[in-house]
């Protein structure tokens, strides 16, 4: 059941429009501190400040998120003024009413004030990694983990990577996100900051980009497969997809070859495992994906459709659905080099590949 509210209007205060130049200022009244030395004019939707709805949701409900631990980082920010929210999937997952797997942080904190305030506070930081992306990730009371990102801003993009920049502005964090249900922020007393109307999205059932699709598309090409990933998870119907939105994929799909076939494999693994993953595909095929991930550019549909026809309802191996659009071993070579597939995987792929014609086991292979 939706945890939902009435919408209210924020009190949150109207800032002047930022100038999206960098200034390379330590204070916290810095808008900008940059990953890099570029200086390129940032690649946002056009500006325009917007109050974010907000809505409430019940402290009980949140009970599955909240440990001492988090109360402690909590305090930490609170203390050295600023500010800290729950950022994207979890709060997605929150208001389905899903316990969330994992907690993702933004802040106004740059990671070197981050890193300060820690250091303060005897908090030991781990995975220093992150750093350069903005994330620190400080373990408290040496029992959890918490990956804080400073929020960010994209100046330039390549389709596959963005040299970023650092913003205290939360509209503009979420100008960047893909999806306007991934676009929400949570204080920790349960309040959503909603600027993109993903609340309502997530009431609708519906996946659409922020801003205009096909920017966001051509910021990330990987967005094309996260677009039916999520499809997948949030839609009630198998076939309710927003005709703009396939147009703006379609015009795009060529980019799709300009990505590693590791992050192409980690989408279409669970696009394949996911709901509807039967109708995805044929959608996919029909907008022109496959031959830029690696699938033959006609792939044997009438196969796939039997195949789906055995597996839908039951728990399978991604590969078993993806085997019933290939024909040849060749083509499951060349899938195979495309994405990287394990050894095990690849095995099993040429495995199925070459025994297409015997009868179908009562159980998939898992």
């Amino acid at each position: 059941m939706y945890m939902w509210c009435d919408l209210l209007v924020s009190g949150m205060f109207r800032r002047p429009i930022l100038s999206l130049v960098f200034r390379a200022f330590r204070g916290k009244e810095a808008a900008f501190w940059s990953f890099s030395s570029v200086s390129a004019k940032p690649n946002t939707m056009e500006y325009k400040r917007i109050e974010p709805a907000t809505l409430k949701i019940d402290v009980e409900k949140l009970a599955p998120i909240y440990t001492p631990e988090l109360d402690s980082l909590v305090e930490i920010f609170k203390k050295n003024d600023f500010e800290i929210r729950v950022a994207g999937g979890a709060v997605r997952d929150l208001l389905m009413g899903i316990n969330p797997h994992d907690l993702d942080f933004a802040t106004t904190a740059t990671p070197e004030q981050m890193k300060e305030m820690f250091e303060r506070e005897n908090v030991r930081m781990i995975n220093t990694k992150g750093e350069k992306h903005g994330t620190i990730t400080p373990r408290i009371n040496d029992k959890e983990n918490f990956e804080v990102t400073t929020l960010r801003i994209d100046v330039t993009t390549d389709g596959r990577h963005a040299e970023v920049q650092f913003t205290t502005d939360w509209q503009l964090d979420a100008n960047r996100r893909d999806l306007t249900i991934n676009s929400l922020f949570m204080d920790l007393d349960g309040t959503v900051f909603d600027y993109f109307n993903g609340v309502q999205h997530i009431k609708e059932r519906r996946v659409i980009f922020v801003g205009d699709a096909a920017t966001r598309i051509q910021e990330d090409y990987l967005r094309i497969l996260r677009y039916f990933r999520f499809y997948g998870r949030i839609s009630e119907e198998a076939n309710s997809h927003d005709a703009e939105t396939l147009n703006a994929i379609r015009n795009n799909v060529s980019g799709l070859s300009r990505i590693s076939g590791e992050r192409i494999w980690t989408e279409l693994r669970k696009i394949l495992e996911g709901n509807y993953a039967g109708e995805l595909i044929n959608v996919m095929i029909e907008i022109g994906i496959p031959e830029f991930i690696g699938l033959p550019k006609t792939p044997n549909t009438e196969r796939f459709s039997t195949v789906w026809k055995n597996l839908k309802g039951q728990k399978y191996n991604a590969i078993t659905l993806l085997a019933g659009l290939i024909s040849t071993e060749e083509e499951a070579l060349l899938l195979h080099k495309r994405l990287k597939l394990s050894a095990y995987e690849r095995d099993l792929l040429l495995f199925i590949t070459l025994h297409h014609e015997r009868k179908w086991a009562m159980k998939p292979l898992k």
